[in-house]
């Protein structure tokens, strides 16, 4: 491929944009052409992607000839309907959002996708590539000695306000540990190289979005929870949620515990939502505590300033389309995380929706 490296986009709104920022600081790479029908958003991604052609439809932009792949970052619930009509028209690598479907009666409809589409898809899972979390998985076999408990916490801003209030309700997202959480479900299967077996969760929507209304009626959209997954080797993980509480200095912190040891990773949120008063933010960092002998050994883990000015993500979403494009150059021969991962870590998300609906553990097989 001796020219750029050609993207077309469907959807520009706060996480398509980030998206733009991060192909703009990659080597050979060019923005083609956008589908993203609001005015407004449309407006923005103008200015940083001037060269791109901005198409009326989503079948103009599965016409657009001159395309070497696709990045899907529209609303959770188009992203199977539109990867089925990029089947339809043509195969292309794509780049997916996370979660791949909301709705568990739409599986049948991933599967079948999945038999038919010859060119590779990439589910984009941006947390895998936190320098911080990258770390953390590089070495928590050696630090634990093989992990017996994971937990990972979440505690962060609400969600914040995207196009027609969709991330306000179950019925588009899929549901807040499917929207927001299929990355930490994604990095517990990462992490423990296993699938789980069954799910535990408690939630609620206690504080956020309760006096808020929209066309669609009175946000559904869960708060905070636990959740509990137990795993085919054994171990066990467990996700602290709390979607009001972005006072804390660390948004997520990760550990792993094992017979020889525990390490922690620790991730500061968007330095845009860091109050100035406070001087400088925290820098990301990963501890290492062996049993013998004790003592917790710290590393910081910066990110380079110009990576965290294009995004939300501690610089995971450049890393993460360095990666793909080699995929989409040849120079790998499948996808790092594949529609499997993608909907197992949306499975987990259900069933944790659903045992907090229905007040009860839920097995994996249950909905498979």
């Amino acid at each position: 491929m001796s020219g750029p490296t050609t993207y077309g986009i469907i959807g520009c709104g706060m996480m398509g944009q980030e998206h733009l920022r991060n192909i703009a600081l990659l080597d050979n790479t060019r923005v083609g052409a956008i589908y993203e029908p609001n005015a407004a958003m449309r407006e923005i991604s103008a200015e940083l992607a001037p060269e791109a052609l901005f198409m009326d439809n989503l079948e103009a932009l599965l016409s657009h000839p001159d395309l070497d792949c696709l990045l899907i970052a529209s609303p959770n619930f188009r992203h199977l309907e539109q990867l089925e009509a990029l089947a339809a028209h043509r195969a292309l690598p794509v780049l997916v959002e996370k979660p791949l479907f909301t709705n568990l009666a739409d599986l049948g409809r991933l599967d079948a996708f999945a038999a038919r589409y010859d060119a590779p898809v990439w589910v984009a899972m941006e947390y895998r590539y936190m320098p911080p979390v990258a770390a953390f998985l590089r070495d928590v076999e050696a630090a634990t000695g093989g992990i017996r408990m994971l937990s990972i916490r979440e505690h962060r801003f609400p969600f914040l306000e995207k196009v027609d209030d969709w991330n306000r309700f179950d019925a588009k997202s899929g549901g807040t540990f499917v929207e927001k959480c299929c990355h930490f479900f994604d990095l517990m299967r990462l992490a423990l190289g296993s699938e789980p077996v069954r799910v535990m969760a408690s939630g609620g929507q206690d504080v956020n979005h309760l006096d808020e209304r929209y066309s669609d009626g009175v946000p559904d959209i869960l708060d905070n929870g636990y959740v509990i997954v137990d795993f085919r080797c054994g171990a066990r993980t467990m996700l602290d949620l709390c979607m009001f509480a972005e006072g804390a200095e660390y948004q997520e912190e990760i550990a792993a515990v094992g017979p020889t040891g525990k390490i922690e990773a620790f991730v500061p949120g968007p330095g845009r939502f860091w109050p100035a008063h406070l001087g400088a933010p925290p820098l990301p960092k990963l501890v290492t505590s062996p049993r013998s002998p004790k003592g917790p050994e710290t590393q910081e883990i910066p990110v380079d300033p110009a990576l965290l000015e294009a995004g939300d993500h501690n610089g995971s979403t450049f890393y993460q389309h360095q990666k793909f494009l080699e995929l989409v150059r040849g120079e790998r021969v499948a996808a790092e995380v594949a529609l499997h991962d993608g909907r197992m870590a949306v499975l987990m998300g259900m069933a944790a929706q659903i045992s907090i609906s229905e007040r009860r553990s839920v097995e994996i097989s249950e909905l498979i």
